[in-house]
């Protein structure tokens, strides 16, 4: 996917270019990360309609269960997130030495 891709389908995923799977998928993540309430089977119920297996649900589930959690601990230590040259940075490097 695509910078333009990632910021469509952030602004409207509905109205994105994605599979319906994908758009299905990011439903069901929208309600785990925002939603108070319970999930239950009808929320699951259109991501498997759209053809998602059960274990990629369970594997879009525990993606985002980690970075939920990342998430909430960044946000609690007042973590800084760096500026896009610095990840350009660091991703150079990365490319031309390794990890070491």
């Amino acid at each position: 996917m695509g910078d333009e891709t990632v910021a469509a389908a952030l602004a409207d995923p509905d109205g994105a270019a994605l599979s319906e799977k994908v758009k299905a998928t990011l439903g069901l993540l929208t309600k785990v990360t925002r939603a108070r309430e319970s999930l239950t089977a009808a929320d699951v119920a259109p991501v498997l309609a759209a053809g998602v297996s059960r274990q990629g649900v369970i594997d879009a589930l525990m993606v985002a269960f980690a970075f939920n959690v990342i998430t909430r601990l960044a946000d609690a230590f007042e973590f800084e997130v760096p500026s896009q040259a610095s990840f350009d940075a660091s991703a150079k490097m990365l490319l031309t030495r390794g990890y070491k």
